[in-house]
């Protein structure tokens, strides 16, 4: 192929990725310098990819893999991250509380887990004003740190597009170390294991005891039959986030050298939220465009018809491990509308991966102005998704949660039985809720008891995902 025509191929996967432009559009902020926004925007178009085009193909063949009932995908990190979080404790906190949910999961599940963080990009936050007024005062609404600071001065509040670059600079520097710690050693199962022991062992927590000593058997079985496990010391590990900011994603956006196609390179999984879902706006056409696995959140008003016509939209030639749908509908409501919507699948020519986001659906607001969630809530919704997949026939593919490897105090109850009066004591999060370490653990193995009631995988000759 000539250096012509492969300009030409590269044009012509580009065709469309503007198309967004002309469409309406949520959930963006007014940049108060236009200019200032195009350079930083010009200059992100010239950066590395954060990402590459062959670990997002990979990571769609593993969620296809997840669709059909071979393996089951969690996701967690923070509601939104910050600059002033990204350290190394903090990261290696949020990817140790994964690997430690993943170990107990891969046992339930009998099947590999996908290994996915809300982290290293999940910088941009949807709002619901886009005002806030304290005082008197009335000042733009916190964006997440891709776009203005939290600190409530107008200052602050401003839309600064420097912010962009800023959200590049340490999405690679997290990325870096997240890779380091996944491919270093870090991810042993044996050290991942003795960590969760220690949980089990905490007498709040003695019904999953017995879990942890089985865990223990199978891997001294392995290491008495010669497994080698210096072979299982690294793990595969992707990272998402809502693709909210469509002009940071396009800015990212790279044509592949290998197969000529568009990929957003900030991610190797991209989800739209419920507020930008829309099928004639912005967000949902840009990413019908590029080549990444997408996700689509479905709240408790989603209907069939709405349901296909995504599926029409995102995924035309029904592509393993191209679409995922990520259900956040409430405790109370999801046992009404996800039956009737994995009974409509069904019938139709799609596969999709089903993932339970059990957070979004179920915050609420205390008298003292703190916003949380009940754990109880929590695992009444994860139940209520694996029921309905019982029901149906159909697989439970993933489970996505907001967490944190600290010892915060957001959510109400678990083993621990935070009150509201807790909540005062470390309560960190600018946005949305987090489960603490400790509520991440319960749920892996109140996920990985509920695993037990579906079929197993027949996984053969895996790489240590």
């Amino acid at each position: 192929m000539t250096i012509t025509q492969q300009l030409q191929q590269q044009v012509s996967a580009a065709a469309g990725l503007d198309n967004w432009r002309n469409l309406p559009i949520r959930q963006q902020p007014t940049w108060p310098d236009a200019e200032a926004a195009k350079y930083v925007l010009d200059e992100l178009s010239q950066r590395p990819p954060l990402v590459f085009a062959g670990e997002v193909d990979r990571l769609k063949d593993r969620l296809g893999q997840a669709a059909a009932g071979n393996a089951f995908v969690l996701q967690g990190g923070d509601c939104a991250e910050t600059f002033a979080g990204a350290n190394a404790d903090k990261i290696r906190g949020r990817v140790s509380t994964i690997l430690q949910m993943a170990l107990v999961l891969t046992y339930g599940a009998e099947m590999p887990v996908v290994k996915m963080g809300r982290m290293a990009g999940q910088f941009a936050k949807p709002r619901s004003k886009d005002t806030e007024t304290r005082d008197g005062v009335t000042l733009p609404a916190y964006r997440g740190d891709i776009v203005n600071d939290f600190a409530f001065t107008e200052e602050s509040r401003t839309p600064n597009p420097q912010r962009m670059m800023d959200g590049y600079h340490v999405s690679a520097s997290t990325l870096n170390l997240i890779r380091a710690f996944t491919t270093g050693g870090f991810a042993d199962m044996r050290e991942v294991h003795s960590w969760n022991k220690g949980f089990a062992s905490n007498p709040a927590n003695a019904r999953y005891d017995l879990m942890a000593r089985e865990i223990d058997r199978a891997l001294k079985f392995m290491a008495a039959t010669g497994a080698d496990f210096e072979a299982l010391k690294e793990v595969e590990f992707y990272i998402g986030h809502e693709g909210l900011l469509l002009e940071y994603e396009r800015a990212l956006t790279r044509i592949d050298s290998r197969t000529q196609l568009p990929y957003d390179t900030s991610a190797h999984f991209i989800w739209i939220g419920e507020r930008t879902r829309d099928l004639e706006e912005a967000h949902m056409d840009f990413f019908a465009r590029v080549r990444n696995p997408i996700g689509v959140k479905l709240g408790p008003t989603t209907d069939s018809d709405t349901m296909k016509r995504i599926i029409e939209k995102l995924d035309p030639e029904r592509e393993p491990g191209r679409l995922t749908f990520i259900t956040r509908m409430g405790a109370e409501k999801i046992g009404d509308v996800l039956p009737g919507l994995l009974e409509t699948i069904k019938s139709e020519d799609a596969t999709p991966l089903w993932i339970t986001d059990p957070m979004h659906g179920n915050g609420f607001t205390t008298e003292r102005g703190f916003k949380t969630r009940r754990f109880d809530d929590v695992v009444t919704e994860v139940k209520g998704f694996f029921t309905a997949h019982k029901e149906a026939g159909t697989h439970p593919g993933g489970i996505h949660v907001e967490l944190t490897g600290d010892d915060v105090t957001e959510c109400l109850g678990g083993s621990d039985a935070i009150d509201e009066a807790a909540l005062e004591t470390r309560y960190e999060s600018l946005c949305d809720p987090r489960l603490n370490h400790m509520q991440s653990l319960e749920l892996a193995f109140l996920v990985a008891e509920l695993l037990q009631d579906f079929p197993t995988a027949e996984v053969t000759g895996q790489d240590n995902w």
